[in-house]
């Protein structure tokens, strides 16, 4: 039935490949009543054309539509009638389906998940409700300054390539997309080759493999969809919103992808920003008071990774914030804080120590795992690679990230001149640490 059955380096994690490429993953958490299951595959906006972008993701709200054989209240009801929570979310790099439950209801859920991703039927009446839905949902987040900004900045870093398109997509394609054109970009993309059917709970399995064979196994068999990664640019971008009474900022610079060098960057991230002890946090909002909110993340992705930093000040304070924030990022590629560091990596570790105890957050970062990497990590080593991090290391990827373009994208209420003004204090650091 399957080739390839094995565990990974974790005994709890159990990884089978059926023969068209369906990956079944079997995470197994018996101190848990309940089991996760998810099915993820491999499509989102990165993998989309100009013309089809928001195709992803319209698709997953019409897969709860209506199938071959159940209709789009009798695809809910069957879920609720076993107490199951039903989900679904597009992300730049997959899409994933969710139903959470009983354990006992594991091997149902995954034959509902298969009737759903592999035979909606997309009724046009159906469709066209939907449109309208999804329209709704664009307006509210073309209205949120923060979601405006990260759009804003996704061009800055990626330019034209398709990573930096938005997930929701445009306007006018979410009006404009046939019937036809959702229906073939699932025949195209929705594949055994990048489908992964993930189950999480107190589960066996065997029992998980017989019921993902009968539910995917006939599923053509497909190509990997696999894209190029971007070259990353940078560049200064602003843009005003009407009414807007606050201006936000998103200001970030270029990292590793998933399977690179990243555990620096991403320690270099909660280090700067994470928790109010942080030196963002401490010298921007508590000393200075220069924001309400502000936060740093990083974001590590199979195409590549932002180092990002995001705030919502008042529009007289921004050139102060912008010139603290590059004042400690500069800062930081000569003088990192041991008790920093520590700090830093402790919360990481707690962080991900939390999500590996919820099943859904197990799925989804083993699924991104087997994506890009073919793998899943194991999660002693994972946390191993950060807690190895050295003062010298994050030093060092503060340099690196400072010698290269920052992209800042600046939206809400925006004074006149404001970009070149951005430019002329982030590129300053960029000029000192090139000359040194």
């Amino acid at each position: 039935m399957a080739l390839n059955t094995h565990h990974t380096a974790d005994a709890d994690t159990t990884l089978a490949t059926l023969p068209n490429g369906v990956r079944v993953l079997t995470l197994q958490m018996p101190q848990v009543d309940s089991a996760s299951v998810s099915v993820f595959v491999r499509t989102g906006s990165a993998h989309e054309s100009r013309r089809l972008n928001g195709a992803s993701h319209f698709c997953e709200h019409m897969a709860f539509k209506g199938t071959a054989e159940r209709s789009c209240q009798q695809v809910n009801l069957d879920a609720e009638l076993l107490g199951a929570e039903v989900n679904a979310h597009t992300d730049k790099d997959h899409t994933a389906y969710h139903m959470r439950g009983m354990a006992r209801d594991a091997g149902t859920f995954v034959r509902m998940l298969g009737d759903i991703v592999r035979h909606s039927s997309y009724p046009q009446a159906e469709l066209e409700r939907e449109r309208q839905v999804i329209l709704h949902e664009y307006t509210e987040d073309e209205d949120d300054g923060m979601s405006t900004a990260f759009k804003l900045f996704d061009k800055l870093c990626f330019g034209t390539h398709a990573l930096a398109q938005p997930v929701i997509g445009t306007r006018g394609n979410i009006e404009r997309l046939t019937r036809d054109e959702l229906t073939g970009y699932v025949r195209q993309q929705y594949t055994g080759a990048n489908v992964i059917v993930g189950v999480a709970g107190n589960v066996a399995p065997a029992d998980v493999l017989v019921h993902a064979q009968a539910a995917f196994g006939s599923m053509e068999a497909g190509t990997p969809n696999v894209v190029t990664a971007p070259e990353y640019l940078g560049g200064v971008a602003a843009r005003k919103l009407p009414g807007a009474p606050q201006t936000h900022v998103v200001l970030g610079f270029a990292l590793p992808p998933l399977a690179g060098a990243h555990q620096a960057g991403v320690v270099a991230a909660a280090l700067f920003g994470e928790g109010m002890s942080s030196p963002l946090m401490d010298q921007v909002r508590e000393r200075r008071a220069l924001v309400y909110y502000a936060a740093c993340s990083a974001d590590v992705m199979e195409l590549g990774g932002q180092f990002v930093i995001e705030a919502s000040t008042a529009p007289e304070q921004l050139d102060e914030f912008i010139r603290e924030t590059m004042r400690l990022l500069v800062l930081h590629t000569e003088d990192v804080s041991a008790v920093d560091l520590q700090r830093a990596r402790n919360q990481i570790a707690v962080r991900y120590l939390r999500a590996q105890e919820q099943p859904y957050q197990r799925l989804e970062d083993a699924a991104r795992d087997l994506f890009a990497l073919g793998r899943v990590r194991p999660r002693a080593a994972t946390l191993a690679r950060v807690q190895a991090v050295t003062v010298d290391d994050v030093r060092a990827e503060f340099r690196r990230m400072l010698a290269s373009p920052a992209s800042v994208a600046i939206t809400g209420k925006v004074a006149q001149g404001v970009s070149e003004r951005m430019r002329a204090l982030v590129t300053p650091a960029r000029r000192r640490l090139l000359a040194a």
